[in-house]
């Protein structure tokens, strides 16, 4: 064997002596001298402070102070605490009431905006509950600011529509027909649970040793009536769902019946407003609800509607008319209807009711394309100079729009016709091209930064209330990103 040298490199190297290194303070049970300043919670510029300055010098509270009528009780909450958390809460995505009392504790910046307070979830719900009108209201103070700093110019608008899932599920829905068949079982149970309970009252005699039969020896005589209350709630609200169908069915035939009279009368040059409802009286007299037509237990507002992604859901659709220069919105509504061709009319007037100015251009999806918009929006053009472009057909994927034809429009071409020759045009590509970089990006931002995919409140009017309390944050969004470092009160100075 041959001797080797130890590798001096393979030793083991021993540890460097430590030093007296210093480090910064830490001692976690050190007692504060001086209480902390909320105030230093937060740096410059944060959307807390922006929501802080919002509520104490901007808006206007007094519709809520208003319904403070009662002095006797104890305290509640500041207004001024609940709507700075509720702002920002819907403004940054945390929306439910239990989350807000957690954030209260665990986030710096609820904390901050409640001034070290901590409502529980209850005194939240009850609060947004009470005044939701007037939170919904807050939506046209943050579209009147947004135009006193000039980000809204009413040059060209975007109209469309989402679907807004609903606070209930669609599993609770039941169809007109099952009803029908649902709620002749439940008259059969109910008759004979009555009939039971007859036989027992009117055989005096022998009661006790029926009891023992139908309920055993230690069953109570409180078992039948209960079953019974518990069937009787429960036709009741199978009659309350099949009327809502019915008075559904009887109101569409009625609007369908009195449009067309009306219609009729104007190709005649007649005009005669009894001949229209007794149209729609007629109508409504015959209608039938179809067999599909369903109600939901839960939510009876709410309907089944088909998503952007083709999923049937239990949803509101919910209306916007957006603003090009700033991404502001301007009108903002919920409707029952899955359709958006109703809504052309209303949203484009409740955006100029909102504003005070008509837009020069309105940008609506195929949605939108009916004979009777296509008909408003000449008229429109004639009366206030908005000028619609509505897409009357979807294009595939990638599909790009094919270049209007060359000579005069046919005198005989449909109103349908005519403004697909319209989008056809140079200028109406041009146009209509902004349409989804004007009003989807909006929809995206309420879906994701604020949560707002799903409707935490119940019925078409808590509906409404939240998302004009969504579309509100959305605008006080675009206030916070325009106003800057500068701030609030800098900007209206």
């Amino acid at each position: 064997m041959f001797e080797v040298e130890p590798d001096e490199s393979k030793r083991p190297q021993a540890r460097p002596a430590p030093v007296g290194k210093r480090f910064r303070a830490f001692d976690p049970h050190q007692v504060l001298l001086l209480p902390p300043s909320l105030d230093d919670w937060l740096p410059e510029g944060h959307l807390a402070r922006f929501v802080a300055d919002l509520v104490d010098e901007v808006l206007d509270l007094s519709p809520v102070l208003a319904d403070y009528t009662e002095k006797r009780g104890y305290p509640p909450y500041d207004p001024r605490l609940m709507v700075r958390l509720l702002i920002y809460g819907y403004t940054t995505g945390v929306r439910s009431s239990r989350a807000i009392e957690r954030r209260c504790v665990d986030d710096v910046a609820f904390r901050f905006l409640a001034a070290d307070q901590a409502p529980d979830f209850r005194s939240i719900a009850r609060f947004r509950r009470r005044h939701l009108d007037a939170l919904a209201d807050l939506f046209l103070q943050s579209l009147h600011l947004a135009q006193k700093l000039g980000m809204v110019k009413m040059g060209r608008v975007a109209l469309d529509g989402t679907k807004l899932e609903a606070n209930a599920s669609k599993h609770k829905a039941m169809s007109y027909g099952r009803l029908i068949d649902k709620e002749e079982r439940v008259e059969a149970e109910i008759a004979a649970l009555e009939a039971t309970a007859a036989a027992l009252l009117a055989d005096a005699e022998s009661t006790d040793a029926n009891e023992d039969r139908l309920y055993g020896v230690d069953g109570k005589d409180v078992d039948l009536p209960a079953e019974l209350d518990r069937r009787e709630k429960r036709l009741a609200r199978l009659q309350a769902a099949r009327a809502q169908i019915e008075a559904e069915a009887a109101d569409k035939a009625r609007r369908h019946a009195k449009d067309k009279e009306r219609r009729r009368q104007q190709r005649a040059g007649e005009s005669d407003e009894q001949a229209v409802a007794d149209a729609g009286e007629k109508a409504a007299a015959k209608a039938r609800p179809k067999p599909k037509a369903q109600a939901n237990f839960t939510d009876p507002d709410s309907r089944i509607m088909k998503n952007s992604d083709g999923a049937y859901i239990q949803a509101y659709n919910a209306q916007a008319v957006v603003d090009e220069q700033h991404q502001v919105i301007t009108a903002a509504d919920v409707t029952t209807n899955p359709s958006d061709a109703l809504n052309y009319t209303t949203m484009l007037d409740q955006s100029t009711a909102n504003t005070g100015t008509h837009p020069k251009q309105a940008l609506v999806d195929a949605g939108y394309c009916s004979e009777t918009n296509l008909e408003a929006a000449r008229e429109r053009q004639l009366a206030c100079g908005t000028d619609t472009f509505m897409a009357t057909g979807r294009l595939g994927h990638d599909e790009q729009v094919p270049p209007a034809p060359r000579g005069r429009i046919p005198k005989d071409a449909t109103l349908k016709e005519r403004m697909a020759r319209k989008l056809r045009t140079k200028p109406g590509r041009k146009a209509y091209s902004r349409r989804k970089a004007i009003v989807e990006p909006v929809f995206g931002q309420i879906m994701t930064c604020q949560n707002g995919r799903q409707l935490l409140l119940r019925g078409e009017d808590g509906a409404r209330g939240e998302w004009r309390l969504l579309t509100a944050c959305h605008n006080f969004r675009k206030i916070f990103r325009h106003t800057g470092a500068a701030g609030l009160a800098a900007a209206l100075a």
